[in-house]
């Protein structure tokens, strides 16, 4: 008898770092955040990917390259269920899943179009108030925002 193995959709990774369940439409927006585009490590998206726990879902496995804990906060912005699987030697070494940073630097704007960073070249910075409810607060005029209505610089 002669089983078939599946083919696998996506090469396998000898070292690096895979983001996996990342939200179909926050694939393109999440390699950006990490600045893969300017990146000379081997990278493979994929996108629409079937998933047993989403239906569908985005992808992203980057050669050789490890990200900081600030790089997978920043992530947290769009996607908040994204999850990081760190690969050495064809084997999963460690499992992170993005957590919200206590604080935003230069990642969203501020809504408040009478805030400074809105009127002069300042960058922005955001406090979490409530992280059950997402909220972040702006350092400079104090105006609460949920993470999910917020803008990307």
């Amino acid at each position: 008898m002669n089983e078939k193995k599946p083919k696998l959709l996506v090469a396998a990774l000898e070292n690096g770092t895979v983001i996996d369940h990342i939200p179909c439409d926050k694939v393109f927006t999440v390699a950006t955040l990490l600045g893969l585009q300017d990146s000379d490590s081997k990278i493979t998206i994929g996108n629409n990917l079937n998933s047993e726990k989403l239906g569908k879902k985005g992808l992203i496995k980057v050669a050789d390259r490890f990200f900081t804990d600030e790089e997978i906060s920043r992530l947290s912005v769009v996607a908040p269920s994204v999850k990081l699987n760190i690969i050495r030697h064809y084997e999963v070494v460690e499992k992170k899943q993005v957590e919200m940073p206590e604080e935003l630097r230069e990642i969203v704007k501020c809504a408040n179009p009478k805030c400074i960073t809105n009127n002069e070249p300042m960058p922005t910075i955001f406090h979490r108030v409530d992280k059950a409810r997402r909220t972040y607060k702006c350092h400079y005029c104090e105006k609460e925002q949920n993470l999910d209505n917020m803008t990307l610089l």
